[in-house]
């Protein structure tokens, strides 16, 4: 699903808080491959609380990244989340494709506070349903301003958007790819990011649900600094480490609590629109930087009561030999969720 807008390569942009991260995948050979990834570091507060603070040493880290991952295109895949994204299934009158364009902008009415401030955007979940049953449609809306500023930092950089999706739609084309078996059933997908925590809930595949917490890695590396007297770069070490610590352990199983919960709330407002008997999540999958955090993923499966697993982006996806270069696999792979799966979509 986009916002807006097929070329044999496409280049998935991910301009997170902490890390900028470029996916150019190849199209050519029938199943996507991946051809290059480069990950680039933006200064602190470059980015909070996804407001572009620095626009300019943005634009630089953007083409930075693109250089890195030796491309020239002038156009990306990218995405825009957050609040400001609205992402609901609604059941309507079944009318045919034409038709369904002016009939979402009436139900968009209903549902999306100031309307008329943002893009919309639908999918019809069942295209082939008897017609004398409602059909099942994907509506989903983003403030006009929050894609206005990502396409002015991107003409910053020097380049345009082929497509502008979705967080949640972006994530889902990689977690489809590398984990058809979950495409059943509720699922929970959540990326860890930097400064803020996206919950994605999948119905059969399709996401249904996101919400945003206000945690990331900065919150741990903060509460290691406060609670056991840390140095930034210390608290980093343990947070990007392999071995779990008492202290990490401490700060982690509170924020687990935060994601747990934010799931239960998340379901709760859900339960209403979803088939008896099935109103809890049967798993849950880990992404984004946080997710490597020592002891987290088992921490949150204490919590949730859930099997937890860590996703990753490229278990499933042909990788070409020289992609990931100098990059360690396993520390990155969670990183690369978003933007291997903007990468996936074909402009």
């Amino acid at each position: 699903m986009a916002l807006f807008g097929r070329n044999r390569t496409t280049v998935g942009l991910d301009i997170g808080s902490g890390l900028v991260k470029v996916a150019v995948v190849d199209h050519s050979r029938g199943a996507p491959e991946l051809a290059k990834v480069a990950i680039a570091p933006l200064p602190p507060d470059a980015i909070v609380e996804g407001e572009v603070m620095d626009p300019g040493i943005v634009a630089e880290t953007i083409r930075t990244a693109l250089q890195s991952a030796g491309t020239n295109v002038k156009s990306v895949v990218t995405a825009v989340g957050g609040r400001d994204v609205i992402i609901k299934r609604i059941q309507t009158e079944r009318v045919k494709e034409q038709q369904a364009r002016e009939l979402m902008q009436w139900e968009a009415e209903q549902h999306v506070p100031d309307v008329e401030s943002v893009e919309l955007d639908f999918q019809i979940l069942d295209p082939d349903g008897p017609p004398s049953e409602e059909m099942s449609v994907l509506l989903v809306a983003a403030k006009r301003d929050l894609v206005e500023a990502k396409l002015r930092i991107l003409a910053e950089a020097g380049v345009t958007a082929s497509i502008v999706d979705v967080d949640a739609f972006a994530l889902h084309n990689a977690f489809e790819l590398n984990y058809p078996a979950a495409m059943r059933g509720l699922v929970g997908l959540v990326n860890i990011g930097h400064e803020v925590t996206n919950i994605n809930i999948l119905d059969a595949g399709v996401p249904v649900l996101t919400r945003d917490l206000p945690f990331g890695t900065r919150r741990l590396r903060e509460d290691l600094q406060r609670e056991h007297g840390l140095t930034a770069s210390d608290a980093e070490d343990l947070i990007r480490g392999f071995d779990r610590s008492p202290q990490l352990d401490s700060v982690i199983e509170r924020r687990t609590d935060e994601i747990a919960t934010g799931l239960d709330r998340a379901m709760a407002f859900l339960a209403p629109t979803l088939k008896k008997g099935d109103t809890d999540v049967r798993s849950i999958y880990l992404c984004g930087g946080g997710a490597r955090a020592p002891g987290l993923g088992e921490s949150l499966g204490v919590r949730a009561r859930k099997p937890v697993e860590l996703a990753n982006p490229l278990a499933n996806i042909q990788v070409r030999q020289d992609a990931l270069e100098s990059l360690v696999t396993d520390e990155v792979a969670p990183l690369l969720m978003l933007s291997i799966g903007l990468a996936l979509r074909q402009n």
